[in-house]
This record gives C-alpha cells, sequence and structure tokens, in this order.
C-alpha cells in the first residue's frame, strides 16, 4: 500500500506549487522573523505555534499588499464597470494556503519554514475558518469572488462580518450540540479595518412629506464599520476587496435621551445596536422572519450603497473631489449582483437615495435601479423564500415600506394593462401578498426591479420559468437566464489535492488551472495503463492520509481499501440523506444473513450541520449516529461496512474529505436541489456520483457520459406524476420487504435498544408525509448502488470513468460561471491579462 508522501518527495512537486528560489527563501525567512520580532513581539524561546502561524500569515500577507494597492490604482485610473456581489454570506475557510496558491509561494514557504524547523502543514492547521456561510450558496460566493480576480473584473464582494459564524458542530451521546465560533478570538491576520469610510445607518423613525420633498426622520443610527480582505486572482498580480461590515454604536448613543442618571446603562445598551452584526444565522434553504435579521438584511444594503455612490462620484482620474455628479449613467458604471433575496432591500434603497436624496423622477430612478441590479435565485422550496411581515417594515424601515407601495402600484398598473380583468394574476404577481397579516414577497421585488433573473442550473432555471415565476416569465421572458453554478479549481484542486494537479499537469501542462475546459485533453489517456496507475494511486494516498486524520482526530480505524462512500451537505430532508440511512441498514441486515458472500466492502461517511431549530433534521443525526453505533460494533460484519458521521463538516473538513472520496451521494429528489456545488468538488477530485437528475447533475451526466455517472430514481417529470396520483408510502412499504424490514427495525428500537421510540417522528414523517418521497426511489437505487459495488471491484475500469468525469469538469469551473455572468449580465469583459507586480517598472 502506497505511504504518505515524505517531505523529499513533496519538494519535487514543484510545477504547480510555485518555485523555490534561493533568495525568494531567504527573503520569506528575513521577514518570518521580523514578524515574529516586531508584530508579535517574541523570540524563539517563549512563542508558540500560534505565533508561527501569526508570523507566517503575515509574512505571506505581505506579498499582497504591493498587488493590492496597485490594483485598486489601476482601477482607478481606467476606471471600469464595477461589479458588486452583495451577499449575507461569504464561506472562505481558510485564507494562508489559498493566498500562497494563487501567488505561486508554496514551495518557497514551505521550504523557508522547513529550514527553520518547522512544519507549515502544522502552522495552517492553526488558522480558523472563517465561517460566514451555512452552505452552498456562502461557499458560491467565496468561489466567486476567487474567480472575479482572475479573470481581471473590478469586483468587490460586500457582506457582514460576523463576529460569530456558522457554529462548530459537537456530537455528544449521538445528539448534535452547537457552540459558538470565536473565529476572531486570536486575531485575524488577513483584514484590515477602514475606519475612515466608516457609515451611518437610519433605522426606525418616521417618514415627512414636505415641500422639499420627502424626509425621513428621527431615525437611529447606526455605524458601519468596513473591514477589508484581500481577494488575490490566479498568478495575474490582481488582489481586489471583499468588504464586511461591523456595527458599532455611535459615541452620542442613548446619551442625547433625557435619561437621566442612566449613563451607565446607555453605555452598556450600545450592544443592542452592535447586535446587529453578532452573528450569522443557521439556516440554510428556510427563511426565519426575525426582526435582527432584517436588520442585518438592510445594515448591508445600506452601508454598501452609500460606498457604492461614493466610488462613483468620486473615480475620475487624478482627482478625489466629487467629480461626477450625474447618476443616470450609473448603470454603466455599476452592476449590482443580489446573492438570493438576502439584499433585496438594495432596490428600495437605491430608490431612496436616487428619489429623496438625490432629487431624480420616479421614472428616471427606477430606470437606473432595473439596469443596475440583478437578481440569483437559488432556491423553489417554499419554506427558503423569503417574506416579511409588514408590520415589522412599517416599524423598522417606514420609507422603504412606502416606495415598496409605490413599486408595487406602478407593476401592477402595467399588469392589469397587460391581462385587463384578470384579477387573480394580478393577486398572484403582487408584491403584497394579501391574507391575515400582509407580507413582502421578497422574490418578487426583486424580479420586478432587476435586468436580469437567473437561476443556477440548466433544469432549476427552467423550473422557475415553469412553476414558481411563470407570470413574470410570461410577462418579460428576455429577463430570465441560467448561470450554472461552479467551483474555483484552484481551491478545490491544486490546493486541496496537489497529488492529483500535479498527475494532470504532467499530461496536459498547467494551463488548465486557468481554463478547466483544457481538462477534455485527458480523454487521449483514459486507455494508459500508467496513467491510470497514477489516478489510481493518487486516490489511494488521499485515503491513506484521510484515514490517519480520522484516526488522530475522532479515533476511529477505517479499511483503507474499502470504498469510502461521502455524503456531506447540510442535513435536511430534501437532501434525502434518510435514503442513505435506508441503503445502509439494507446493506447490514443483507450482509448478516449472507456472511460468507464476497461483499464490496464500504465505509459510509456522513457529514453535515443541522438548524439548531430542524428537529427533523437533528433527528436525522441522531439516527445516522445510532446506524453506525450498531453496525460498527457487529462482529459478524467486520469491516465491511462502517458507518461514520463526520462532525463538524465545513469548508476544511471538505478539503480533505472530497479528495478522499469513490463515491459521492448527490440523492436529492429530482426537482428540489437547484444546482448543488458539492457534487462538482467530487467530480473534480475523483470520485463517481451517484445521483438523482437532479440540479447540475443532469449536466454532470451531459459533460461525462450519462453512461459514467450512477443514474438513478425519479426524473421531474415522473415527481410531478405522482404528486398528482398521490404518494402513498404505505403501499411501498407493503410491496418491499426490504424497506418494510428496515422501517420496522427503525421503529421497533433496533438501533435505539435503550429508547424503542426514539425515532418514531422519523418513522411516522416517511410513511405519512414525507414531501420529498424517500420510498418511492428505494428501490431503484439500491439496485444502482449494487452496479456501484460490482464496478467497484473492478479497479481498472473504476479508474476509467474516473478519468471520463475528470476530463468533463471543464464546465464546472466558476471561471466558466463568471465569465458568462460578466458578459450575458454585467456588461463587462473578463480578461487573462497580467497587470505589473508592485516591483515592476511603472
Amino acid at each position: 500500500m502506497p505511504k504518505p508522501l515524505t517531505d523529499q518527495e513533496k519538494r519535487k512537486q514543484i510545477s504547480v506549487r510555485g518555485l523555490a528560489g534561493v533568495e525568494n527563501v531567504a527573503d520569506l525567512k528575513t521577514n518570518f522573523n521580523r514578524h515574529l520580532h516586531f508584530t508579535l513581539v517574541k523570540d524563539r524561546n517563549v512563542a508558540t505555534k500560534r505565533d508561527y502561524y501569526f508570523a507566517l500569515a503575515n509574512t505571506v500577507r505581505d506579498h499582497l499588499v504591493g498587488r493590492w494597492i496597485r490594483t485598486q490604482q489601476h482601477y482607478y485610473e481606467k476606471d471600469p464597470k464595477r461589479v458588486y456581489y452583495l451577499s449575507l454570506e461569504f464561506y472562505m475557510g481558510r485564507t494562508l494556503q489559498n493566498t500562497m496558491v494563487n501567488l505561486a509561494l508554496e514551495n518557497a514557504c514551505d521550504e523557508a519554514t522547513y529550514q527553520l524547523g518547522l512544519d507549515m502543514e502544522e502552522l495552517q492547521d492553526i488558522e480558523e475558518d472563517a465561517g460566514l456561510g451555512n452552505g452552498g450558496l456562502g461557499r458560491l460566493a467565496a468561489c466567486f469572488l476567487d474567480s472575479m480576480a482572475s479573470l481581471g473584473l473590478a469586483a468587490y464582494g460586500y457582506g457582514i462580518r460576523y463576529e460569530f459564524g456558522i457554529f462548530n458542530q459537537k456530537i455528544v451521546n449521538g445528539w448534535q450540540v452547537e457552540e459558538a465560533d470565536d473565529w476572531l478570538r486570536y486575531g485575524n491576520p488577513w483584514e484590515k479595518a477602514r475606519p475612515e469610510y466608516m457609515r451611518p445607518v437610519h433605522f426606525y423613525g418616521r417618514v415627512e412629506h414636505t415641500s422639499e420633498g420627502v424626509k425621513w426622520v428621527d431615525t437611529q443610527v447606526v455605524l458601519a464599520l468596513p473591514y477589508d480582505t484581500p481577494v488575490p486572482g490566479y498568478r495575474n498580480n490582481i488582489v481586489n476587496t471583499m468588504r464586511l461590515w461591523s456595527a458599532k454604536a455611535p459615541c452620542d448613543f442613548n446619551l442625547k435621551d433625557f435619561n437621566v442618571g442612566g449613563y451607565i446603562q446607555a453605555v452598556l445598551d450600545r450592544n443592542l445596536a452592535e447586535n446587529i452584526s453578532r452573528v450569522l444565522y443557521p439556516n440554510d434553504n428556510f427563511f426565519e422572519g426575525k426582526e435582527l435579521r432584517l436588520k442585518q438584511e438592510y445594515f448591508v444594503v445600506a452601508a454598501t450603497l452609500q460606498d457604492i455612490i461614493r466610488r462613483f462620484k468620486s473615480s475620475k482620474f487624478g482627482s478625489t473631489e466629487v467629480v461626477r455628479m450625474d447618476l443616470s449613467t450609473l448603470p454603466d458604471k455599476v452592476a449590482i449582483q443580489l446573492n438570493d433575496t438576502h439584499p433585496a432591500m438594495a432596490i428600495p434603497e437605491l430608490m431612496r437615495i436616487l428619489v429623496d436624496t438625490e432629487k431624480l423622477p420616479w421614472d428616471k430612478a427606477w430606470d437606473i435601479v432595473v439596469r443596475t441590479c440583478a437578481y440569483t435565485n437559488h432556491t423553489v422550496l417554499p419554506e427558503a423564500l423569503e417574506r416579511w411581515p409588514i408590520d415589522l417594515f412599517q416599524n423598522l424601515l417606514p420609507r422603504h415600506l412606502e416606495i415598496i407601495y409605490e413599486i408595487n402600484r406602478r407593476h401592477l398598473e402595467r399588469i392589469a394593462e397587460l391581462y385587463p380583468g384578470d384579477g387573480d394574476r394580478l393577486r398572484r404577481m403582487s408584491l403584497i401578498e394579501e391574507g391575515d397579516h400582509k407580507k413582502i414577497n421578497m422574490a418578487h421585488l426583486c424580479i420586478v426591479g432587476s435586468h436580469a433573473v437567473n437561476g443556477v442550473a440548466r433544469i432549476h432555471s427552467e423550473i422557475i420559468k415553469d412553476t414558481v415565476f411563470k407570470d413574470f416569465y410570461e410577462v418579460d421572458p428576455e429577463k430570465f437566464q441560467n448561470k450554472t453554478n461552479g467551483i474555483t479549481p484552484r481551491r478545490w484542486l491544486v490546493m486541496c489535492n496537489p497529488g492529483l494537479a500535479e498527475v494532470i499537469a504532467e499530461r496536459i501542462g498547467e494551463d488548465y488551472i486557468r481554463d478547466l475546459d483544457q481538462l477534455k485533453e485527458l480523454l487521449k489517456f483514459v486507455d494508459d495503463d500508467a496513467f491510470i496507475r497514477d489516478i489510481a494511486k493518487v486516490k489511494q494516498e488521499n485515503k491513506m492520509k484521510f484515514a490517519v486524520h480520522l484516526e488522530e482526530n475522532y479515533k476511529v480505524k477505517i479499511n483503507p481499501n474499502s470504498m469510502f462512500d461521502v455524503h456531506v451537505k447540510r442535513i435536511h430532508e430534501y437532501k434525502r440523506q434518510l435514503l442513505n440511512c435506508l441503503h445502509i441498514i439494507t446493506l447490514y441486515n443483507r450482509i448478516k444473513k449472507e456472511p460468507n458472500k464476497s461483499w464490496t466492502p464500504r465505509t459510509i461517511m456522513i457529514g453535515g450541520k443541522a438548524a439548531p431549530g430542524y428537529h427533523t433534521a437533528k433527528m436525522i443525526i441522531r439516527l445516522i449516529t445510532a446506524i453506525g453505533d450498531i453496525v460498527n460494533n457487529d462482529p459478524i460484519v467486520g469491516d465491511r461496512l462502517k458507518v461514520i458521521f463526520l462532525e463538524n463538516y465545513r469548508v476544511t473538513l471538505a478539503e480533505k474529505v472530497i479528495p478522499a472520496a469513490d463515491l459521492s451521494e448527490q440523492i436529492s429528489t429530482a426537482g428540489t436541489e437547484a444546482s448543488g456545488t458539492g457534487n462538482m468538488k467530487f467530480m473534480l477530485n475523483g470520485a463517481l456520483t451517484i445521483g438523482t437528475m437532479d440540479g447540475a447533475n443532469v449536466e454532470m451526466a451531459e459533460e461525462a457520459g450519462e453512461e459514467n455517472l450512477f443514474i438513478f430514481g425519479m426524473r421531474v417529470p415522473d415527481v410531478e406524476a405522482l404528486d398528482k396520483k398521490g404518494y402513498d408510502a404505505m403501499s411501498y412499504y407493503n410491496q418491499i420487504p426490504e424497506l418494510k424490514q428496515a422501517i420496522d427495525q427503525i421503529s421497533g428500537g433496533f438501533f435505539s435498544p435503550s429508547q424503542p421510540g426514539l425515532f418514531k417522528d422519523i418513522v411516522n414523517m416517511l410513511m405519512n408525509h414525507d414531501r420529498f418521497k424517500v420510498f418511492a426511489d428505494y428501490e431503484d437505487y439500491m439496485k444502482c448502488q449494487e452496479k456501484v459495488s460490482a464496478l467497484y471491484k473492478n479497479p481498472k475500469e473504476w479508474t476509467k470513468m474516473v478519468i471520463h468525469n475528470i476530463a468533463g469538469c471543464g464546465k464546472f469551473s466558476s471561471d466558466r460561471t463568471i465569465a458568462q455572468y460578466a458578459r450575458e449580465i454585467w456588461g463587462m469583459e473578463p480578461s487573462l491579462e497580467k497587470i505589473g507586480a508592485p516591483d515592476d517598472p511603472r
């Protein structure tokens, strides 16, 4: 069995890791020691591992600074159109290694730390994840930032600097327990506070209609303090900015109110204002209509728009004075992309600025807003769509409510003209949903206020046109587009899987890192025995390394020759972790029934966080751990079947497990997963996919060839037909003996002997109100898994199929996605040109 790479072997892998020049290494060592001394105020006698991490991080950061300043200077001089990516989530993970990769510093830093008697990998492990996201939507924003910088776009990510990101997940007695993610505890070397760009944000108050126009008065003010993080492009000397806002109370907060003697209390109450940026809401695909969340959404939007307009007005070469007073050219210089409806308040807020502050006529202002904004939809699940109660708005943002009413009045006037007498259509298309409690439908606001609306995979973009937004599509078909999601090959291949990146580079060169379509050149080697061997060897090494990681951190021993069957994503009914559970139980029962048959050994790993308030999701985790307790301790089964729940799944754990996976589980009910991006990461890293025809799986099958994926289950039309007919779980239960056995074991307490009724809620849901039709796909899933097991017994054929998959990955680079957004939505042209390095002559 191949051993993990030695330090010597690692040093040979130079092509994708950058060259370790002698001068470079000497400089890095000097700067490392300088930071240890001057920045951290330590010497080698008292420095801790964490000090060494910070010294290395600051040393690498130094290489960003000149490029960062020069990039911003370059934009100021060229005055290009700028794109603003607004998102409530940026799931960045760690920054150090990604920066080294993009700056080609990895080998030099490795050599420098080695010469200093330190292990770079150990230092990298000290960095906290920036977990400012829940899952796909937040990680997509992070991949997009990488691609926008690598494509030379003048781009800015704008969001919130949450003090506490997504909770850390601990599994205690089989249950998920959340703990606060205090990621800033030791400081963040990658951010730079910019107090000089602090902006006021207003809440509450009332509206006055005066002869000079509309005034929003008696508001409470919260200050938005920006923190800038550099975003380096891949080896092109461009460094863009992610600007995250933190909430600060103004100095006079609660002191101007004549509360005599309440000085101490007033100072303590500053926390109330500063709570706005305290914590990320931990819901994925679920809307929770809390006032604090609406405050967060308006906070990021109000601060960002002030910044955008300041930069628009002052960005003309040679002057920081306000030079651009005419806002009618805003859409020529500014594109705003709304990552789901969370930043939808940008639409009424930009209207408020243009009409109330800049005194533009409504029609002119509205034209500017629509031409500037574009909206990305991320889900069709009804419980995820944002619908804000009107009374919350009336209280918190009274002027914005008036503006939304006026937008709606004019919108419905247009619809009434197009469809006279169609009252039902007016009701369906209104921005305001009538009922006991009137609500604002934020998706409708986004569609009406944007010039482009896109889904995130072809099937998803078709579904939104056919169903949720059908009425809007009929009125404005030209607005609707598709932009299939992608992932950055820098983090998700070069950084997390250097062995595979190297094997590929040896065959086709390393230009594919910038132009992932070149992976199709690998098809020439699909029958090349040496290449097949190399691909299999890298996978085996990655599996060994992950097995060591599991043993060191979770004290579980696994068989590295077993198939690593991996299902990692947020825990949600629609993602059907329960279908996987039923497969595990059935496999267990089959092994017990015929223990002497030659079973394909599997290690099944399931990981992901459940939203703290989502009872069913938490019970699903408890079921997985319970199944593991029985299966893993059954001597008859031995190491032919192991079930591991991967605790605290996050970006950094994904970077470890994905390169080690053999099988990727993408098994949502057809029509529910908008795209998926984990599916793409597994494909790029040499795993095969078992999945439904949902989200981007459809396009993956198209690119790699459907025969090179394990596709099973109902397609969207089948799901619709079953809905019409009525889904009857009981009929499957009665007709499929192995399914009945598995359900009876769950409900009878076989997996929870001390609490036989523990899983009654899950069984009741599956039998009586399963929106996601787990039983309907059970039989086909089991058959499909048998095909997987059979192929795994033929390593050569398995690896050939893997090569077809890797070769079909080109489309799923976020570089392709972003180039399409740029050309088709933002009106910008991506470029692979390098700009001058800071040390180049001007």
